[in-house]
């Protein structure tokens, strides 16, 4: 297989981009820069990008309707209103974050936004798996240093979700009804080195595409978890991926700048900046979070 072509969609220079979200209404790319910390947004014909400043360091984010955001912050959850609106801070039951601090999130197919946790030091497994339903917090599936990319295979029996630091994608059992998860179990697992799996998104046949940071690639994992393709990038940080455009098979990934010197940045002009690639799968769409 020939190597796709990569394109530099948005030059948005992020210190740290992630969870982008497409979104079809719009016609556009939403996702953060968690170091700035903004919320931003690309046109998805021509990649002007706009931008909106956070008051706190966000960790990911969901979209509720046309103009309105779930946001997770660090430390709490909050709903923001685009353009300008203060964030609205949300005061679930069963949140009780002390070594913690929350980091990526998605929206299951029932409207429910889990989010994963991390150590703040990033050293010890004391992150876990949180979902947000009805206003409560529901904690499952502890032993994460550092929870990332969250996605759901098409039928919603599995649910997937990493942790960089241990290098690993795990699966597990999911009952979209319930909102329950059991049987977590490695699913795939890189090679020794720094960095690891990131944010990840899930395509209609079931491959599930990794964002790998520090290690300048995406990979495509088959649904028995053998790694399918991998897409070389012209970026060393790539921080998570989403599926796009008009018939969802453009895939735009995430990247970061944060840490590299002016060596680095001069061999790596796209880094921080949103990356493009069409590829021969088409995605899913994102649902949207389901709030009383």
């Amino acid at each position: 297989m020939s190597e796709p072509e990569i394109r530099l969609f948005a030059n948005a220079q992020n210190e740290l981009g992630e969870g982008p979200i497409w979104c079809p209404e719009q016609r556009c790319l939403w996702w953060i820069d968690v170091a700035t910390p903004t919320l931003m947004r690309a046109n998805g014909a021509d990649g002007q990008v706009q931008a909106w400043s956070l008051p706190k360091v966000p960790g990911s984010l969901a979209q509720i309707d046309a103009n309105r955001w779930l946001i997770a912050f660090r430390g709490g959850l909050a709903v923001v209103e685009v353009p300008g609106m203060s964030p609205r801070w949300l005061q679930p039951s069963g949140l009780t974050l002390g070594d913690e601090r929350i980091n990526d999130g998605k929206v299951d197919r029932a409207g429910r936004f889990w989010f994963g946790t991390m150590d703040r030091k990033v050293k010890s497994p004391i992150g876990a798996l949180y979902a947000l339903e009805s206003n409560r917090v529901r904690r499952f599936d502890e032993r994460f240093t550092l929870s990332n990319g969250i996605g759901w295979s098409p039928d919603n029996r599995t649910m997937y979700s990493s942790d960089t630091i241990s290098r690993r994608i795990y699966a597990h059992d999911y009952n979209l009804e319930h909102g329950m998860l059991t049987n977590r179990r490695i699913f795939a697992e890189v090679e020794q080195g720094h960095g690891g799996p990131d944010g990840l998104t899930v395509d209609a046949e079931g491959g599930v595409w990794s964002a790998m940071f520090e290690r300048s690639a995406v990979h495509r994992y088959r649904s028995d978890g053998k790694l399918d393709q991998v897409v070389r990038l012209p970026v060393s940080r790539p921080t998570s991926c989403i599926f796009g455009g008009d018939n969802l098979r453009t895939l735009y990934i995430t990247t970061a700048r944060f840490g590299l010197d002016e060596a680095a940045l001069a061999r790596e002009p796209w880094a921080g900046g949103v990356l493009a690639v069409e590829v021969p799968y088409q995605g899913l769409a994102e649902p949207h979070v389901q709030l009383n």
